[in-house]
C-alpha cells in the first residue's frame, strides 16, 4: 500500500523487538551462559506486551540457538552464547547438505591456513602465545611417534592451535572453523586403527613432525614469508592427505553437534 505516494514501511513484529532486545543482552555480555533470562511475568513487565509475544520472541531466540526452552513449573530459558565450535557445526550442516567432498574442506585449508602462518610471524608476542603451545605440541607428538592413533590426533592439533594463534580473530574463527571441523572428520575416520593408512608407517609420522619443526622455526623467527610456504608445501606435499582415508566422502556435520 501507499500513503501519499510513498511507500509504508512494515513495522517489525514486537516479538522480533523483545528477541532484539534480549539477543543484544545475551551477545554483549550482560547475561551469561549458562545463565536464566528474566522469568515470564518480569518480562511481560518490562515490555508490555502479552505471553504468546513472549513465547515468539523465546521461539525465534532458540531457533537461533541462543537459549534453550525448559518447559515445566521449574522451568526458564537457559542462555547459550555462541562458540566456535557452532559456527564450525552450522557451517558442517551448510557443507553436508551440499555433499561437499572431504578433499574440498582439506583445498580451502590449504588455501587459507598458510596466511594464518604468516599471520602468527608477524605477531610482536608469538614468544609468549602461540610458540609455546607449538613447542608443547611437537614435542608431544615426538614422544608418541611410536602409537599412530595418538600421533594423529596431536598432528591435527598442531594446526588448530596455530590457526587459534594467528591473531587476527576473524580469521582465527573462519579458518578455526574449517579446522575443527576437518579435525572432527579424522576423529571420525583416521583415528580407526585399520585406517591409519600411510600414517601407520613410522617414518611418515617422523616427517610429518619434522614439517611442523619447520613452520614452528619460522615463526619463530618472525618470517612470515617462508612460514607461508612451509605451510603451502606441508600441504601439496600431502600433508593432510596422509591419512589414507578417501577424501571423497562427504562432510560429517553430526560429528561436531553441540
Amino acid at each position: 500500500m501507499t500513503e501519499g505516494g510513498k511507500k509504508r514501511l512494515r513495522q517489525p513484529r514486537l516479538a522480533e523487538i523483545v528477541a532484539s532486545s534480549l539477543r543484544s543482552r545475551i551477545l554483549s555480555g550482560a547475561l551469561g551462559d549458562g545463565d536464566l533470562l528474566p522469568k515470564q511475568d518480569e518480562l511481560l513487565a518490562e515490555f508490555g506486551v502479552s505471553p504468546p509475544c513472549i513465547r515468539e520472541a523465546f521461539r525465534i531466540l532458540e531457533t537461533e540457538g541462543l537459549i534453550t526452552v525448559i518447559r515445566g513449573n521449574v522451568g526458564g530459558a537457559v542462555i547459550h552464547v555462541p562458540k566456535p565450535s557452532t559456527a564450525a557445526y552450522m557451517l558442517g550442516l551448510v557443507l553436508q547438505a551440499r555433499k561437499v567432498p572431504l578433499i574440498d574442506l582439506v583445498d580451502a585449508m590449504r588455501l587459507l591456513e598458510p596466511a594464518c602462518a604468516a599471520q602468527a610471524a608477524r605477531r610482536t608476542d608469538r614468544a609468549t602465545t602461540v610458540l609455546p603451545k607449538l613447542r608443547a605440541n611437537i614435542d608431544a607428538s615426538l614422544a608418541a611417534v611410536d602409537d599412530p592413533s595418538t600421533f594423529i590426533g596431536l598432528a591435527r592439533a598442531f594446526h588448530t592451535e596455530l590457526v587459534s594463534g594467528c591473531g587476527n580473530e576473524t580469521m582465527s574463527l573462519v579458518v578455526g572453523a574449517l579446522e575443527k571441523l576437518w579435525s572432527a572428520q579424522v576423529d571420525e575416520l583416521a583415528l580407526n586403527k585399520s585406517v591409519h593408512g600411510t600414517f601407520a608407517d613410522r617414518s611418515v609420522r617422523l616427517s610429518l613432525a619434522q614439517e611442523h619443526e619447520r613452520i614452528y622455526r619460522a615463526i619463530a623467527e618472525g618470517d612470515p614469508l617462508t612460514a607461508e610456504r612451509a605451510i603451502r608445501e606441508h600441504y601439496t606435499g600431502g600433508g593432510e592427505r596422509r591419512h589414507g582415508f578417501d577424501t571423497d566422502i562427504t562432510v560429517i556435520a553430526e560429528s561436531l553437534k553441540p
